[in-house]
C-alpha cells in the first residue's frame, strides 16, 4: 500500500468514526509518519496528492487555517479508486487532453449562464490569472496557477460532479502539462500566449457567450499540446 492510500485510509477511518470531522486539520507531518511508520517526506507527498484529490486543502503559516484542512468526504462524490487512479497520473496523455476538452468545453457554457451570479467566484479567478501575470514567476508555478484556473472554472459550472473529476484530474494536469513544456521552444512567448487564451476565456464566460467561451477552451487545452509536441 503507498503512503498516500496509508493516510487516506486514516482519514477515511477517523471521518467514521468522528474523531475529525469536515473543517477539521490532519495530525503534523512528525505524528502521522510516526503513527504510520513513514518517512516524514513521504508523509508529505501523500498531502500532497490528497490534495489534488480534493480530499484537503493546504496553506502555509500558523494559526486555524494553516496546515491541511478536510475539506471533502473521501467516498464522496467519486470512489477512493477511481480517485486514487487519476491523482497519480497513470493515464495516458492523449486521454487527459480529450477528457478536459469535453469536460470543459461543456463546463463553461454552462460557467457563462451563471457568471451573473457568482460575482466572488470570478473575482477569485481573476486574481488567480493576475498571480500567473507576476514578472518572474517560477514556471512549475505558473503550471500550478493555470490548472487552478482550469478546475476554479469547471466549479463554477455548479455540477458536483465534474468539479470533483476536475479537481481529481489536477495533479495529472499540472504533471503532463510539466512534462510537456520543455517541448516548447520559447517559454516566455508561450506563457504570455497561455495568458491571453485564459483571459479570453473568461471574457467569454463573463460575457455570457458559452459558445464562444467552449470553443476557446478547446482550443487553448488542444493548442498547447499541439504546440509542445504531443500527440
Amino acid at each position: 500500500m503507498k503512503t498516500y492510500e496509508l493516510v487516506l485510509q486514516r482519514v477515511e477511518a477517523d471521518l467514521a468514526a468522528g474523531r475529525l470531522r469536515l473543517g477539521d486539520r490532519l495530525p503534523g507531518e512528525r505524528a502521522l509518519a510516526a503513527e504510520l511508520e513513514v518517512s516524514r517526506p513521504s508523509v508529505r507527498e501523500a498531502v500532497r496528492v490528497l490534495e489534488a484529490m480534493g480530499v484537503v486543502r493546504t496553506a502555509v503559516g500558523s494559526g486555524p487555517q494553516a496546515g491541511a484542512i478536510i475539506v471533502a468526504e473521501p467516498s464522496s462524490p467519486l470512489t477512493s479508486t477511481l480517485r486514487l487512479h487519476l491523482a497519480t497520473r497513470h493515464l495516458p496523455m492523449g486521454h487527459i487532453v480529450q477528457t478536459r476538452v469535453l469536460m470543459e468545453s461543456w463546463a463553461v457554457r454552462e460557467a457563462a449562464e451563471r457568471a451573473d451570479t457568482d460575482a466572488d467566484a470570478l473575482e477569485a479567478i481573476r486574481r488567480l490569472l493576475d498571480a500567473m501575470d507576476e514578472p518572474d514567476l517560477p514556471r512549475e508555478r505558473f503550471h500550478v496557477l493555470d490548472a487552478e484556473f482550469h478546475v476554479a472554472l469547471a466549479t463554477l459550472a455548479g455540477n458536483v460532479l465534474v468539479s470533483t473529476i476536475m479537481a481529481s484530474l489536477r495533479e495529472a494536469i499540472h504533471g503532463y502539462v510539466m512534462d510537456a513544456a520543455p517541448n516548447l521552444p520559447d517559454w516566455p512567448a508561450a506563457a504570455e500566449g497561455l495568458r491571453r487564451e485564459h483571459r479570453a476565456v473568461l471574457a467569454a464566460v463573463e460575457a455570457g457567450d458559452g459558445d464562444l467561451a467552449a470553443e476557446r477552451v478547446a482550443a487553448h487545452i488542444e493548442g498547447f499540446y499541439q504546440a509542445a509536441g504531443v500527440r
